[in-house]
């Protein structure tokens, strides 16, 4: 089977661990062992999420005054750069016999996505809410709630057209294990005549894998994060993990749109495009979500809801 891996922040980092490299490394081992497992028994593509290490990538740059600050464009693929090594690196070490490439990869959006408008995807480290005020009046940032802390939010327009598709095709077609994405992609746009230039923005890494797997007609789209399943009354004595759902009954409940929700739209989004299986949960169960034994299958045709 082909497998697109949509890997969360916690692959790298959990929640309120600090930005460096020595930790990041040493919890991509632990990733690395889960997707080696999986990549024992099917065809790998595997897409990372960015957004602590862009936004620290933002504020180093902001910190030297002598040039202007790069643009996020140049930053995601700055991002795409170190973590593909990382994983790549770790899934060579536990896989030696398996070829894993780093793509950097272009994903072109449209100029015009509300998303322009209105910032939702949360970048960098996490502030406590004077903070978050503070830099906020200092830097111009926009920023909201992320749990209990808060975080700088930038614009995530939807992925359009993956522009390296057709040599992921040919690396899969060589029996590589892909990393390729990373970070949703870095975002472009084409201009008047049609040349593709770099976009202020940062792309949510589950909606373009879940348009990485579609356009590669991948078996499933495995979400990987750091809860067990997609829980209704999340934080409530009557909180329910689901089991498996309908991807249209899953897409009319209210998630976060800065956790949860991405996670949703993009999972319903491949199973509705391709009547094939999204499972979200946790990393470390990634081989038993394949297996239906956890996280939250993403159907069609299902009539009644499954709890665990």
């Amino acid at each position: 089977m082909l497998i697109v891996v949509a890997l969360g922040g916690n692959a790298l980092l959990q929640r309120g661990e600090p930005l460096e490299a020595d930790l990041q490394h040493k919890n991509i081992k632990v990733t690395a062992r889960a997707l080696a497992n999986l990549a024992r028994e099917h065809q790998l593509v595997i897409c990372h999420g960015n957004g602590p290490q862009v936004g620290l990538l933002a504020l180093q740059s902001e910190s030297y005054k002598e040039v202007k600050s790069y643009p996020l464009d140049v930053l995601d693929a700055e991002s795409q750069g170190m973590i593909g090594y990382l994983i790549q690196q770790e899934m060579g070490n536990q896989l030696p016999e398996c070829q894993v490439v780093t793509l950097l990869t272009q994903v072109r959006v449209d100029a015009k996505d509300p998303a322009f408008v209105k910032p939702t995807k949360p970048i960098g480290p996490v502030y406590d809410e004077a903070g978050a005020k503070k830099l906020s009046a200092d830097r111009g940032w926009q920023v909201a709630p992320d749990g209990k802390y808060f975080r700088r939010v930038v614009p995530s327009p939807q992925p359009q057209e993956i522009i390296e598709l057709e040599t992921i095709k040919t690396l899969l077609a060589h029996k590589s294990i892909v990393i390729c994405g990373g970070g949703g992609g870095i975002p472009v746009e084409r201009d008047v005549d049609g040349r593709l230039v770099g976009v202020e923005a940062v792309i949510d890494k589950d909606n373009t894998a879940s348009l990485m797997a579609e356009k590669l007609g991948a078996d499933a789209l495995l979400i990987l994060t750091d809860v067990d399943a997609v829980c209704v009354n999340w934080g409530t004595p009557q909180e329910k993990k689901i089991k498996s759902i309908d991807a249209s009954t899953l897409q009319n409940m209210d998630f976060a749109k800065g956790s949860m929700g991405p996670k949703v739209y993009a999972s319903c989004r491949f199973v509705e495009h391709t009547k094939k299986i999204a499972v979200i949960g946790k990393l470390a169960t990634a081989e038993k979500m394949l297996r239906g034994e956890a996280g939250t299958k993403v159907v069609v045709g299902q009539d009644m809801v499954e709890y665990w």
